[in-house]
């Protein structure tokens, strides 16, 4: 069965075919990352305009690699939640323009639960039940995960999510954006002692995330509690403080997302650690995680690095088992931004 998966939730417009839920035929993604780059972060306005010039050209691409027609697709899946609601809104338009004029079934898949699918979608399978968490631009939150297609929600971020605040951080530091990948290879010649940052929560009795004041903490340290945008934008650093910088605050994200993770892990007696999401891709991250649940002896099953960021054949794929759930959308399928 060849399922289209459509996604948008955020700034990449991406189009994949997928066959049975596991072969990806084709996974194209048209990224955003040097528009937006200028603004230091996502403009949702620009998002959107982008978004109504790539969708069908990136469609076009998506059914040519895969050497597939429209006429053989057999479902056509969209994210419809969470996201921007304006780029949400013209993924769900095309997914539900192509159900209609084709008359195959619409099938409307959560943004986060695709990202943790992409666990699936590797060479190994995660054992049941299992702890999913899924760190990205928007979202930090740690699912109990039954199946594929059943998570619990036991966590989430009170404020800037993983993602968002190596973004800012990264602005702080003239880094550039995305934030992620800036942030990480400046740390690579840093000292992650040489800062001591604040690690909320960390120790706390609930599985919630808080990195604001991380965030803070670093503006605090670069440019005093009184800087402006325009000091942020002129402020000019000595040799070494951005590596150490960026190598301490890494380190404080990924000590809070591992520890945390690891208690609810032990807490709820799971098989397996889950890892999805755009800030998946971290290395530390995974090298850190991977060596924690190895010491509880709990499985880790990572989305490969190709299905880390925002993309759809996680949405592809998790339709064809919705789809065999029998799980349909209609034609009055609605973007939902939350």
């Amino acid at each position: 069965m060849k399922i289209l998966g459509i996604e948008s939730s955020c700034d990449d417009t991406a189009c994949a075919v997928v066959e049975d839920g596991a072969d990806i035929l084709s996974n194209i993604v048209s990224s955003q990352e040097e528009i937006h780059a200028d603004f230091g972060g996502i403009v949702p306005e620009v998002a959107c305009r982008k978004h109504i010039e790539n969708i069908l050209p990136v469609l076009e691409k998506s059914l040519e690699k895969s050497n597939t027609n429209l006429h053989d697709i057999d479902a056509v899946a969209v994210t419809n939640r969470p996201g921007l609601i304006g780029a949400l809104l013209i993924g769900v338009t095309a997914a539900k323009s192509i159900s209609w004029a084709l008359d195959i079934p619409l099938i409307d898949v959560h943004h986060l639960n695709a990202h943790i699918y992409g666990a699936w979608m590797g060479d190994v399978d995660p054992d049941m039940p299992a702890l999913s968490l899924v760190v990205s631009g928007g979202h930090t939150s740690l699912y109990l995960t039954q199946s594929s297609l059943e998570h619990e929600k036991i966590g989430a971020t009170a404020d800037d999510a993983a993602g968002e605040a190596f973004d800012k951080v990264a602005n702080i530091l003239q880094l550039g954006f995305p934030g992620g990948p800036a942030i990480e290879k400046a740390a690579q010649n840093g000292d992650p002692g040489s800062l001591d940052l604040p690690r909320t929560w960390i120790d706390a009795d609930h599985y919630n995330f808080s990195f604001s004041g991380l965030k803070t903490a670093v503006l605090y340290h670069c440019l005093g509690q009184n800087a402006s945008k325009s000091d942020i934008k002129n402020a000019e650093y000595p040799p070494g403080l951005v590596s150490d910088v960026a190598a301490a605050f890494q380190e404080a994200v990924v000590d809070v997302l591992v520890k945390k993770t690891c208690i609810a892990a032990e807490r709820n007696n799971v098989n397996s650690v889950i890892l999805g999401g755009g800030v998946a891709a971290n290395k530390l991250l995974r090298n850190r995680l991977s060596k924690e649940t190895r010491k509880r002896g709990i499985k880790l099953v990572m989305a490969p690095l190709s299905l880390c960021r925002d993309n759809a054949a996680i949405v592809a794929g998790l339709a064809f088992h919705l789809y065999l759930a029998g799980r349909r959308a209609d034609l009055c399928l609605e973007a939902e931004p939350s």
